[in-house]
């Protein structure tokens, strides 16, 4: 019997995800929890893991397509399995509304819902010369793969490429097979043949036709999800921001310290690890900057525990994974956490479940250079630490000017919830930690 797969609720509150590739082909046999594509939503790049063990029948989206929840996107032809629909065949009345099936990546959305407005329907064209439309059964024989045909066919590198250039793919016609747009269509188009050898894959540096005045960028995943939660946070989350200057000579040479340790010799300790520390020392102290403003229930939530929130700046956009249970960790723990997390960020694999839940940020504005800034704060969240660049400036020390490693710290924080007296004991407790790491037992 054929099963149809539809796109699954992540369970992120996100509606769309696009189709990033399939690992499976019209005619292959799967196994059940056998990964058979990826999907990117605004916050990551998911495997799909197939629910059905059967035959593929239909790939009802090409890579590159955006798709509602709740849309089909494969389907199967299952042994002994009833047909998808609002009648089973086993003499169940058809009036009985099918239940959602938990998958390895959440619920697929309600067959009966009505709460997503009706979408046009879509031609599919076979790889023969007959025009077919996907239907509910197929016979016992696979049929050719199926594409759409209001939409330019292409891969995915070609369509990445094509945007980092500004050209609709829309306007090209395809010299490849069956129609398909190639690398070399699109350099053509653009006039510049250059360009081709100079981006070389989907994580190279932005190349553009030099003849063009502008360049149009779809808005959608992270940057789309980041500019949403952007705008809600700085217009719903009355912001303060406050600065402080620190000597921290002493904390990076304990840092070097340890680096040259046995203890320590397979982690990665930088700034970030021990501001990291820092934090939820300074949490313990000034609880309210872990808070978060609940307006539905009239109350201000503070939580026992710091999921601690990471600003990473990957090829997809900016996205913020958090460290769970940060107030936990030691300096070797966090080290280890920052370093995974980091690893999986740039890979684009990070689960939705490790973007969600985060009670505090900190943003590192120093790799880039950057002195000081005034964050915006992750929605939700009570507080956002930025670290500035650490720079060998002359300093007041021991009665004297010297040469010392400086760096300034920025706390943006919401009024709501954090008073300005908080804060800046916040801020002085993670600056005290940071220019001298004993301060930690002092503080802690």
């Amino acid at each position: 019997m054929i099963q149809e797969f539809k796109l699954p609720d992540l369970g992120e509150g996100l509606t769309e995800s696009e189709i990033v590739s399939w690992h499976v082909a019209v005619g292959d046999t799967v196994t059940l929890n056998q990964v058979i594509g990826e999907v990117e939503t605004a916050k990551a790049v998911v495997e799909l893991p197939s629910p059905y063990a059967g035959v593929v029948t239909a790939i009802t989206h090409e890579p590159g397509t955006v798709v509602e929840v709740g849309e089909v996107i494969i389907t199967f032809d299952v042994p002994g399995a009833a047909p998808t629909g609002p009648s089973t065949g086993d003499g169940a009345s058809s009036d009985e509304a099918p239940k959602r099936v938990p998958t390895l990546v959440g619920y697929g959305a309600d067959p009966e819902s009505s709460k997503r407005p009706a979408r046009r329907a879509r031609a599919f064209a076979a790889t023969s010369t007959t025009t077919t439309t996907i239907v509910a059964e197929r016979p016992a024989a696979a049929p050719a793969p199926q594409v759409q045909a209001d939409r330019p066919r292409s891969t995915p590198p070609v369509r990445k490429l094509a945007r980092d250039m500004g050209i609709d793919l829309t306007a090209l016609a395809g010299t490849g097979e069956r129609g398909l747009i190639t690398r070399e269509d699109v350099v053509a188009f653009a006039g510049d043949q250059g360009a081709a050898t100079a981006v070389a894959g989907p994580e190279s540096p932005v190349t553009r036709d030099a003849t063009a005045r502008e360049v149009r960028t779809p808005i959608k995943g992270v940057r789309k999800f980041t500019a949403a939660a952007m705008v809600q946070s700085a217009f719903s989350a009355p912001h303060v921001t406050e600065f402080l200057t620190v000597d921290v000579t002493a904390g990076m040479e304990f840092l070097a310290r340890l680096r040259a340790s046995k203890e320590f010799a397979d982690v990665k300790l930088t700034p970030l690890t021990l501001a990291a520390k820092a934090v939820c020392i300074g949490i313990g102290r000034q609880p309210s900057l872990n808070s978060r403003w609940d307006g539905a229930a009239n109350e201000i939530v503070t939580m026992g525990y710091v999921n601690l929130g990471i600003a990473a700046a990957t090829p997809r956009g900016l996205i913020v994974p958090n460290i769970k249970d940060a107030q936990d960790l030691g300096l070797r723990g966090l080290g280890a956490a920052l370093g995974q997390l980091t690893a999986t960020a740039r890979s684009g694999k990070t689960p939705p479940a490790d973007l969600a839940g985060g009670t505090f940020s900190i943003t590192n504005i120093g790799v880039f250079g950057i002195d000081a800034g005034t964050p915006i704060l992750n929605p939700g969240e009570a507080g956002i630490l930025a670290l500035g660049a650490v720079r060998m400036t002359p300093w007041a020390y021991q009665g004297g000017i010297a040469l010392r490693q400086v760096m300034t710290l920025s706390l943006s924080f919401d009024h709501r919830l954090v008073d300005g007296e908080q804060g800046s004991r916040f801020l002085a407790d993670v600056g005290a930690v940071m220019a001298d790491p004993a301060m930690a037992l002092a503080l802690d």
